[in-house]
């Protein structure tokens, strides 16, 4: 069956940065896109950075545009998220999410911005 994992979140003070990962299993990881989500308290989930099978087109949301780098290594079946110039906006749950059959999603990694 689909697995996402994700690691690599954390408390960082703002300006700092972190790398996500996402360790992905159950399919055929070199034929999909991938996407990183992420999810604020009381807010909804927001598309953070997308990236093509092959990793050779990536978009990003407007608010991390600059700031955030997603990578793939097909070899590794790993989709990551290096996160720069981190601020307290940033703070929220960060989700793996892959579209096959159906929606699949990690169980997220907390990343927290605070000083």
């Amino acid at each position: 069956q689909v697995q996402l994992v994700e690691s690599g979140g954390g408390l960082v003070q703002p300006g700092g940065s972190l790398r996500l990962s996402c360790a992905a299993s159950g399919f055929t990881f070199s034929r999909f896109s991938m996407n990183w989500y992420r999810q604020a308290p009381g807010k909804g989930r927001e598309l953070v950075a997308a990236i093509t099978s092959t990793g050779g087109s990536t978009d990003y949301a407007d608010s991390v545009k600059g700031r955030f780098t997603i990578s793939r290594d097909n070899a590794k079946n790993t989709v990551y998220l290096q996160m720069n110039s981190l601020k307290p906006e940033d703070t929220a749950v960060y989700y793996c999410n892959v579209i096959s059959a159906r929606a699949y999603w990690g169980q997220g990694t907390q990343v927290t911005v605070s000083s």
